[in-house]
């Protein structure tokens, strides 16, 4: 309990493992006021929303639970966020802690500020707070510094993304969208198929290859998938060799784009384990919680 509410209160601490915030400052305290701080938000290069906020909190509670509320604002008229509040709650179990948060927010720039709070903001918050969460539990439980987990979950993400980007692009241009007419002559010389059921040949290949990319994303965090595209790509490249040896001597031929993509799939398997998950925390409590405003 003592390690998480460091992790929570201390904000040198904190601005480590929750992406939501760059940097959080405590202001001098002021006997008998709630802690003032300030906070800063860093939402693309050379754009950043800063803010203000105060804090209560309750270590000693009988029942042995803890809490921390806060209020924030931000006068900045760039951010979405007018005014806001929530809490923390830290709950003993039998098996650890269970560590919740409850908050809501007034967004700014009328309907327009709504519209794009509702269907935009409010998502990637949500999820950058589950994300957060999860990222300080696997801190705290496993000892992987946070900014280890940020840095392997940016090269599984590329990886994934590259991979991902290599299967769709070759699937859909070459063979759906220009029927290649290399491609369709290497399924003739190969299999000894006519030219349109070459073509047809190639369009399907196209299809599986863009499914292929699909399920890369869809499966990022699955070994297997990942796996069995590192050990897929020298058979094809030897294929080719078999059938076109002298595509081989092309720019970007089989040999470096099938080596490309094996390297892509490797990185993306040794990064899957131990990344921190935005669908791993619950996002709604199974029980009742008391509502914003309402401290416990």
């Amino acid at each position: 309990m003592d390690r998480l509410w460091d992790a929570t209160q201390d904000p040198s601490l904190h601005q480590r493992w929750d992406v939501r915030f760059g940097e959080i400052r405590y202001d001098p305290l002021v006997e008998g006021e709630p802690q003032r701080f300030t906070y800063a938000t860093t939402l693309g290069p050379g754009f950043t929303v800063a803010g203000t906020g105060e804090s209560l909190g309750d270590r000693d509670r009988p029942d042995g639970t803890r809490w921390s509320g806060l209020k924030f604002w931000a006068d900045d008229p760039r951010s979405i966020i007018r005014t806001g509040a929530g809490y923390w709650r830290y709950v003993p179990t039998d098996d650890g802690i269970r560590f919740l948060t409850r908050y809501d927010y007034r967004p700014r720039w009328g309907q327009l500020g709504e519209l794009i709070d509702r269907h935009i903001v409010r998502p990637l918050f949500g999820w950058a707070t589950a994300w957060s969460f999860d990222r300080l539990r696997i801190w705290l439980e496993d000892g992987i510094p946070p900014e280890q987990q940020r840095n392997q979950a940016i090269a599984h993400a590329v990886a994934v993304a590259g991979l991902a980007g290599v299967w769709i692009y070759q699937g859909a241009v070459p063979k759906l969208i220009a029927v290649d007419p290399g491609e369709v002559a290497l399924w003739r010389s190969s299999l000894g198929l006519s030219e349109a059921a070459a073509r047809r040949a190639v369009r399907v290949a196209g299809v599986l290859e863009v499914l292929v990319g699909v399920a890369s994303i869809r499966s990022s965090r699955r070994k297997p998938v990942l796996v069995a595209t590192a050990v897929a790509m020298p058979l094809l490249a030897a294929s080719a060799a078999v059938a076109d040896p002298g595509s081989f001597t092309r720019a970007f031929n089989p040999a470096s784009l099938n080596w490309s993509v094996a390297a892509l799939a490797v990185i993306g398997a040794v990064t899957a384990d131990g990344l921190p998950s935005g669908k791993r925390p619950l996002r709604a409590a199974p029980d009742h919680q008391p509502p914003v405003g309402v401290l416990p």
